[in-house]
């Protein structure tokens, strides 16, 4: 049997008709630049978020990288995140001269660890570090209530990675209430990607920057457009971050099953949670399953705390694993093998040890999750790694 890491074709086959529509509604207006397509999706996604603003801009990396250009960060500057991530965390922060400082992650959830950020704060006393970018990995939710807290104390603006968790939703604490948030609507703003492996995926590149701060919002506008307003008058430098219709377009259709497809990803994950019970490799320690650690609290207010962008697990041997599946049809892949302090465009800069995020990048594997995902090929996947393991 054949089980692929995604099917993007199983997506496209139940909405062939809108999307097709969709895109030859676009190439029919000549509105190719900007336009309501645009507009639509940029309201539809901050609606959604529980954000005031939506910004569509070029990617996920253009979301982030613009994002630290309407804070002036730069030279001489320092922003704090995690190093367990996808490059373009860090990337955006070397492209403008500052320099990337890491706080471990919780070994749990793989998400920046509070208690490490406010250690590395405590050490920043040259107060370089101008920015928190936390991400939430996976699909669900760094810590918030406590890295907002620790934010506030130190006067700093926190920029969530969102690329991975547009719709998961995260049990905030506010004077005492837990109100649920969702991933974007906490921070001073949120980025997201739509990059075709997402939840929510384009047919290409795609992002969107979401905030609650109008006047914010209005400097991300100028940025994605040459720091432009009126055209060819420049208050600013900024870049081409602008988030194409053709893109838009398919996004807004997609948007309307997004719910849907998260409800999937996550059924399928209850689904190789039992499975990998009945197999007895959990018992033995020798796969170690995601936690949605909010789980128990989501269960009465019906929020989505987990939407698996991907179902990550821990494992024993794990490269001969990776081996073993790709030669038994099965896509997989290692997100992330090397942790971000340790990349080499850092240089001879030495870097602190981050033992939690080296030993989730030695162990971790992510599985196919995608929603039309059949019974039989998660059957598939946990015989085969029960057969591994024998």
């Amino acid at each position: 049997m054949k089980v692929p890491l995604l099917d993007l074709q199983a997506q496209f086959a139940t909405l062939e008709n809108e999307l097709v529509e969709s895109v030859t509604g676009v190439l029919r207006s000549t509105r190719y630049i900007h336009g309501p397509e645009v507009v639509g999706l940029e309201e539809e996604v901050a609606t959604y978020s529980g954000a005031n603003f939506g910004v569509g801009v070029s990617s996920g990396t253009d979301a982030l990288l613009v994002a630290l250009m309407a804070l002036d960060i730069g030279p001489g500057d320092e922003v704090l995140t995690t190093p367990y991530s996808f490059f373009a965390t860090m990337g955006v922060v070397l492209r403008l001269g500052a320099k990337p400082v890491f706080a471990d992650i919780d070994p749990v959830s793989f998400n920046i660890d509070p208690e490490k950020m406010r250690e590395v704060l405590a050490a920043d006393t040259k107060k370089k570090i101008k920015a928190i970018i936390p991400v939430h990995l996976y699909g669900q939710c760094a810590d918030m209530t406590a890295i907002m807290k620790i934010a506030e104390e130190y006067d700093l603006p926190v920029i969530e990675d969102a690329a991975q968790a547009i719709g998961t939703a995260y049990p905030m604490t506010i004077d005492g209430n837990v109100q649920w948030k969702k991933a974007g609507a906490m921070g001073l703003a949120g980025c997201f990607s739509f990059f075709p492996s997402k939840n929510l995926g384009g047919v290409g590149d795609g992002g969107m920057v979401t905030c609650q701060d109008e006047s914010f919002a209005k400097k991300i506008e100028l940025l994605r457009n040459h720091g432009a307003h009126p055209k060819y008058y420049h208050s600013m430098v900024g870049g081409n971050f602008r988030l194409d219709a053709i893109q838009a377009a398919p996004l807004r259709v997609k948007l309307r099953h997004l719910d849907n497809w998260h409800k999937g990803r996550r059924a399928n994950a209850e689904l190789y949670n039992r499975l990998f019970g009945e197999s007895g490799l959990t018992a033995s320690s020798k796969v170690v399953l995601p936690v949605a650690v909010y789980a128990d609290r989501e269960r009465e207010s019906g929020a989505m705390s987990h939407i698996y962008n991907q179902y990550i697990i821990r494992v024993e041997q794990r490269d001969a694993l990776r081996d073993w599946l790709l030669k038994n049809d099965i896509g997989c892949e290692i997100y992330y093998p090397v942790p971000l302090h340790r990349q080499d465009c850092l240089g001879t800069d030495p870097q602190p040890s981050m033992p939690h995020a080296e030993q989730a990048a030695a162990e971790t594997i992510a599985l196919p999750i995608y929603p039309e995902l059949t019974d039989e090929m998660q059957m598939y996947v946990v015989e085969t790694i029960a057969r591994f393991y024998k």
